[in-house]
């Protein structure tokens, strides 16, 4: 019984012949399935049993040297049967050349085909390249094997190590490292995290949140090269006033401080006070590209990242007992709290005072009072009051005094006890302390951004004419404060914006020419890409506090929560910070209506958690939920 041995789709085949003709074969496979076959594709006939050929030849092939077949053939291009005539001797016999056939495919860096049933041997050098390839590729899969199952029982090889923030979050899936990691994982069935958490590399979610952070935002560290600050102007004149600031007790970098004198008759000068970076970094300095680059401070729970080094900081901020180089404006307030215009100045002021708001609030808020002028309950206990009694004055003059009837509003914080408990701080917005503070640094925005404006200098405005809230190099009004110019001048030390507008107030007060024109596209370059990046360090913050509000959430054992609906199924937790999704919320409940949750599940590891809607919380008043900008 006739058979054909042939080729398909590179494979080696046999069958049965049942008809034959000058183009094809029909034939029947080893399988019993009746196919048509091209002649082109046939080697040779031959007779006896399929599955006995097939075997034997495979066999045969398998005990081929490759390299002596390689040394039989020459140079020049072959047919098979001559391969097979060199390799065995004599007249081959059909197992002989199917085994041949069947070895030649099987080493294509050795033998390269030329056409059906030709080929030519590799020239050395070709081959030699061409093996040490393989031979790579051999080690490196061991090597990648090697860590795989290293990683699969819970030790993390020290390449994997060195290249695991890469592998997480920012990935070069042709790597070795990259690939035997993700072998692991799919192996023990766990995501990239858990594999990382498993070896040790990773300890917890907050880790692994601030490395990606990291890497997509500061690929080369947070560090700072050494740069020295240079030598600040001597010739400023020191400002005759008693300055303090009010801060968070975390507060390194003091970026503003206050001051009020008595002129007599119940009038008094304010002085506003701004520390001014500005003065000692150099346009297009080392110094600049890195506040361009880093563009703002990020906090996060219990740390932050600066935005200028240490030594700097050291430098410019208004720290107690020094007098220091800063931006100063001053108004002159009549006893029924008008204004005179303003008076701007650069000059070094005396820092009398840090007042920590820790310190001060139980003396200083709206729940036992403010306290008297005459019974002060900390240094510039006097001064504050005055300031507030100014601030709310703004306020009215603004338009923006609160409803003292609506219910309050809180920002919320995240801290640790000494045995790393999560605790959860709370302060009121519009307290005594945030109304005295923020109504001053409005006051400096709105007065240096209607300055710039007047001198028709280019810099970052906060502007809203209508709709939300968002950044222009030209100045427009601002409907939610109720102002005709804003922009962020107060917080140089923490926010390139702030640095930016002070450079352009450097120009305006001392006639030297701007850092930035008017239609500069170097001012547009930097006003994108700190909004961009200011609005992903909130994220980031927002993120990290949200994981730590779940741990709270656990820590307490919390069951019931009020929230306040946003929309849809969104509610904003009411005493942590934390915005997440509930189910079962009724639709004709309003957005800023107060309802009851039941807290059904916590996982802060996987970062998640189940609400469920109760009810309405009934004595509660809606609530308001405005965007509020920043002083």
């Amino acid at each position: 019984m006739s058979h054909i041995f042939y080729e398909e789709s590179g494979q080696f085949k046999a069958a049965q012949i049942i008809q034959k003709n000058d183009a094809t074969y029909q034939a029947d496979t080893q399988h019993g399935k009746r196919v048509k076959i091209k002649a082109n594709n046939v080697f040779f006939e031959f007779d006896g049993s399929m599955d006995d050929f097939m075997q034997t030849a495979q066999n045969e092939s398998a005990d081929m040297d490759t390299e002596l077949l390689w040394e039989c053939v020459g140079e020049d291009e072959f047919t098979f049967q001559a391969a097979a005539q060199e390799y065995f001797g004599g007249n081959p016999s059909k197992i002989q050349l199917a085994a041949t056939l069947i070895a030649l495919y099987a080493a294509p860096m050795y033998f390269h085909k030329k056409s059906k049933g030709t080929f030519k041997a590799a020239p050395e050098d070709v081959l030699k390249q061409a093996l040490a390839a393989i031979e790579r590729k051999a080690q490196q899969e061991a090597q990648m094997q090697t860590w795989a199952d290293a990683l699969v029982s819970g030790s993390l090889p020290d390449e994997i190590a060195a290249e695991l923030p890469q592998i997480l979050h920012a990935p070069d899936k042709q790597s070795l490292a990259y690939k035997a990691f993700h072998k692991a994982a799919d192996a023990l069935k766990m995501s990239a995290y858990e594999l990382a958490k498993h070896t040790g590399g990773i300890t917890s979610v907050p880790q692994y949140l601030l490395q990606r952070f990291e890497i997509k935002y500061f690929p080369r560290g947070t560090g700072f090269p050494q740069i020295d600050v240079p030598t600040l102007p001597e010739n400023l004149q020191v400002a005759n006033v008693q300055a303090f600031s009010i801060d968070d007790l975390s507060t390194t970098e003091v970026d503003d401080a206050l001051s009020v004198q008595d002129l007599g008759g119940g009038a008094k000068r304010v002085g506003i006070h701004i520390a001014a970076p500005a003065l000692g970094i150099q346009a297009a300095s080392a110094m600049e590209d890195i506040v361009l680059q880093r563009l703002s401070t990020v906090y996060f729970p219990a740390n932050k990242i600066t935005m200028l080094p240490e030594n700097w900081v050291a430098a410019f901020s208004l720290d107690e007992g020094k007098t220091v180089p800063a931006f100063s404006i001053y108004f002159d307030v009549d006893a029924d709290f008008q204004l005179s215009e303003p008076v701007s100045k650069i000059e070094r002021v005396p820092i009398a005072a840090n007042l920590r708001i820790q310190n001060i609030e139980p003396h200083f808020n709206s729940d036992t009072g403010v306290g008297s002028a005459d019974n002060p309950k900390f240094p510039y206990h006097a001064e504050c009051l005055y300031l507030l009694d100014l601030a709310q004055a703004l306020q009215k003059q603004r338009d923006r005094f609160p409803d003292p009837t609506l219910p309050k509003k809180y920002d919320y914080g995240i801290d640790f006890d000494e045995n790393d408990k999560v605790i959860i701080t709370r302060r009121e917005r519009g307290s005594p302390i945030d109304t005295l503070v923020s109504e001053m640094m409005i006051l400096a925005n709105t007065s240096w951004a209607k300055l710039l404006h007047e001198q028709e200098m280019g810099g970052l405005f906060r502007v809203q004419p209508s709709g939300r809230v968002r950044m222009s190099t030209h100045s427009e009004p601002h409907i939610g404060m109720n102002v005709a110019h804003y922009g962020w001048f107060t917080s140089p030390l923490r926010r390139a914006c702030d640095y930016i507008n002070q450079k352009q107030l450097q120009a305006a007060l001392n006639g030297s020419a701007p850092r930035f024109g008017k239609n500069d596209s170097d001012l547009f370059v930097a006003m994108n890409n700190f909004d961009v990046t200011y609005n992903a360090y909130r994220a980031f913050q927002e993120q990290m506090e949200s994981y730590w509000a779940m741990v709270w959430l656990q820590q307490e054992n919390v069951r019931e929560i009020n929230a306040i609906l946003l929309k849809d199924d969104l509610v904003r937790l009411e005493g942590v910070p934390l915005v997440a999704r509930a189910t079962g919320i009724p639709m004709e409940i309003a957005p800023k209506t107060v309802i009851k949750l039941s807290v059904t599940e916590v996982n802060s590891e996987q970062q998640f958690m189940a609400l469920k809607y109760k009810n309405v919380v009934p004595s509660a008043m809606p609530v308001m939920v405005d965007e509020v900008d920043e002083p």
